[in-house]
């Protein structure tokens, strides 16, 4: 006769079906695409407590740290294992010098109610530290963003804008003069620019904002962006699992 799983047998797999997936993790360099963490991300997932993840406002609201590897599009791994990526890549080409290389300190995503509705916070915030200067500068790129629930098991989602702030401690002098000059701009051929002007228009891309002179900050506003949609392959007390339209996927901390 087959026994039917308690509930404590089912907390018991998942935490060592979670404890399996953090040790390969680390093995791995945090790479999702490896083969063992791949395997023990599709263990934890089968156990899967949430049953429509994307509709559990409870468990989806929070401060959430990624804890894989922030391997996106166009990032180049380093020998510390970090990731370096230039700060147009991290911002839709909208803050200067677009070419600025970074590196990834830490990326967190903060989920909270907007008003009384459906949607939340999705922001993507990136803090990084500069790759290539004599003096290197601490600071962070947020993409602001929305979501709401498409399915059970998916969100949708839409970015609105971005900021780009100084670290508190970072010399503001310093900031000002790397990050505060809107002409410095590298010179881009005639198909960059075509397709620059291509997203402004698709997107609504609002130029950005003169640096506050006070703290530092630049933003930028998105009118019309695309709405993609998001799957939530996982989601219990303090972990999530989800994979983007284009097959990434990120694993998160709850950090409050």
């Amino acid at each position: 006769m087959t026994s039917i799983p308690t509930h404590g047998t089912q907390l018991a797999d998942r935490q060592q079906a979670k404890a399996a997936l953090r040790q390969a993790l680390q093995a791995h360099g945090g790479d999702p695409a490896q083969v063992p963490v791949a395997a023990a991300i599709e263990r934890l997932v089968a156990l899967n407590p949430t049953p429509a993840p994307a509709q559990a406002t409870d468990r989806l609201v929070g401060d959430w740290r990624l804890v894989s590897a922030p391997s996106f599009p166009e990032g180049k791994p380093l020998a510390d294992g970090r990731y370096s990526y230039t700060l147009g890549r991290l911002a839709f080409n909208m803050f200067q010098p677009q070419d600025m290389k970074l590196v990834i300190n830490q990326v967190s995503q903060p989920v909270w109610p907007i008003a009384d509705g459906p949607q939340h916070t999705h922001d993507i915030v990136v803090d990084f530290t500069t790759l290539d200067l004599e003096v290197p500068l601490q600071g962070r790129v947020r993409n602001l963003g929305i979501c709401e629930p498409a399915t059970a098991s998916q969100l949708q989602v839409q970015f609105t804008g971005g900021v780009l702030e100084p670290a508190a401690d970072s010399d503001r002098d310093h900031w000002h003069q790397v990050f505060g000059d809107p002409d410095a701009a590298p010179r881009l051929g005639l198909t960059a620019r075509l397709q620059g002007l291509v997203l402004k228009l698709m997107f609504g891309l609002v130029p950005p904002t003169p640096m506050a002179p006070d703290t530092g900050r630049i933003e930028f506003q998105m009118r019309r962006s695309p709405k993609g949609t998001l799957t939530v392959l996982y989601l219990d007390e303090d972990l999530r699992i989800t994979r983007g339209e284009k097959g990434t996927v990120l694993i998160c901390d709850r950090q409050g």
